[in-house]
């Protein structure tokens, strides 16, 4: 009978024990959130182990992250779903994608739900021109995460074979110029900058090394077509067209860094999210510098902040800023920095431990942060879709030869004046 009774008192502990088990399961509040992956690495490992190691510490909170391509695919597909009654509580899309996201009535802003005394100083904690893209109207829409400028990447060992300075990369566009002219020879070019993927975003780089921002900062004027801006387009495109420096035609975002590691070119323009699997894979000593100027030096940031969506329970709501805080904190936005070479988005992330050691060794990894001091927002405007993609078609239609760089600036400049006048 004794028996009986341990093995019923046994049977009944875990009956109530699965029962518990299966009470928490059901309580834990499920978040969906879309993520893009777009440049080299493996970024989704990466992405898995973070959404792990929260979910341990986080047990009442369950993250499914659903890997969408590159910025336009994951906000194509993450609005399609959420239209469709597939309801998703966040998403990592592009800085620049703020106000089209607010002008469609799909994202709350941050400062609405983290209302704590430490929520706010959490979103005071990032760096004021990583916040500027995610910051309208006096709220903050977008937290920073997935973060970036564009760097120099240059090939040391061919510096040295041809008598140039490998710890001195060129600092302006006749320096560059000229080092990518001796550079240049059989099956190599000096220079490689991408004009497909994100041609708006590395003729940014250009105008403003050339004294003209693109836009205004209500997102309701561009300046595509003035003179600083014509010259600076003219510019990157006499580096095919006149000096030879860099391949005619267009050249691809998504395959250049792989011409860079094979010795293709000596310099390549490349957001520093490439950075570590630049490390990973190239078998010759290279260097990373901030863009040259001309009239002065800059890069716009780029890459990609979280948004809530609305329609989100309030403990969904709640259960996404406790998992963007813990994404965002020190340690993670390190961790994140060393895995891929995106900015740490945070003062605080370069005093960790890990960062800090990290770069004593690979000083590189501080480049992109140094350059934050000259960066400006990328380009972000009212219906900045439509804006962006009447730029990057004058800006390929130049390139490749097809309109001169006045009549195709001139041309983008008529289509964003027709979009935005209803927003002046």
């Amino acid at each position: 009978m004794l028996s009986k009774l341990i093995k019923k008192t046994a049977l009944a502990a875990l009956f109530a024990s699965a029962l518990t088990a299966s009470s928490m399961a059901c309580a834990a509040t499920e978040l969906t959130m879309y993520y893009p992956i777009a440049v080299g690495g493996p970024l989704t490992e990466v992405i898995d182990g973070m959404i792990n190691d929260f979910q341990k510490s986080n047990p009442d909170i369950k993250v499914k992250a659903v890997y969408s391509g590159n910025y336009d695919e994951t906000r194509v597909r993450a609005l399609s779903a959420i239209k469709g009654g597939q309801p998703a509580q966040l998403s990592v899309l592009g800085a620049l994608d703020t106000y089209d996201l607010i002008d469609q009535n799909l994202i709350e802003p941050f400062d609405k739900v983290a209302t704590s005394a430490e929520d706010k100083a959490w979103l005071q904690s990032f760096y004021p021109g990583l916040m500027a893209n995610g910051t309208i109207g006096g709220h903050v829409w977008g937290i920073p995460f997935q973060r970036s400028t564009i760097v120099m990447f240059y090939n040391k060992d061919m510096f040295r074979a041809a008598g140039l300075n490998p710890d001195a990369p060129p600092k302006t566009w006749k320096e560059m110029l000229a080092a990518a002219t001796k550079l240049t020879g059989k099956d190599k070019f000096g220079l490689m900058i991408p004009s497909t993927g994100y041609p708006y975003w590395m003729f940014q780089a250009f105008a403003i090394q050339n004294g003209v921002s693109l836009m205004n900062k209500e997102g309701t004027q561009v300046y595509f077509n003035t003179p600083a801006a014509v010259e600076a387009l003219e510019f990157w495109r006499s580096l095919a067209a006149t000096y030879k420096v860099s391949p005619a035609g267009a050249i691809e975002w998504g395959t250049l860094r792989q011409a860079f590691v094979q010795g293709q070119t000596a310099m390549m323009w490349h957001t520093t999210g490439n950075l570590t699997a630049v490390k990973k894979e190239a078998k010759f000593d290279f260097g990373v510098a901030m863009l040259p100027a001309n009239k002065q030096p800059g890069s716009p940031v780029g890459g990609g902040n979280f948004y809530l969506f609305k329609g989100s329970s309030p403990a969904q709501q709640a259960a996404s800023v406790t998992f963007v805080r813990w994404m965002t904190a020190p340690e993670r936005a390190a961790q994140w920095s060393i895995a891929t070479g995106y900015v740490g988005t945070s003062p605080a992330s370069y005093n960790t431990p890990a960062l800090r050691d990290y770069a004593k060794t690979f000083p590189q990894a501080l480049v992109a942060r140094d350059q934050l001091a000259v960066a400006i927002p990328e380009f972000s405007t009212e219906q900045t879709a439509r804006v962006r993609e009447a730029l990057s078609n004058a800006v390929q239609a130049a390139l490749t030869g097809t309109k001169t760089s006045k009549q195709a600036l001139d041309e983008a400049q008529a289509t964003a004046e027709r979009l935005l006048k209803p927003y002046r």
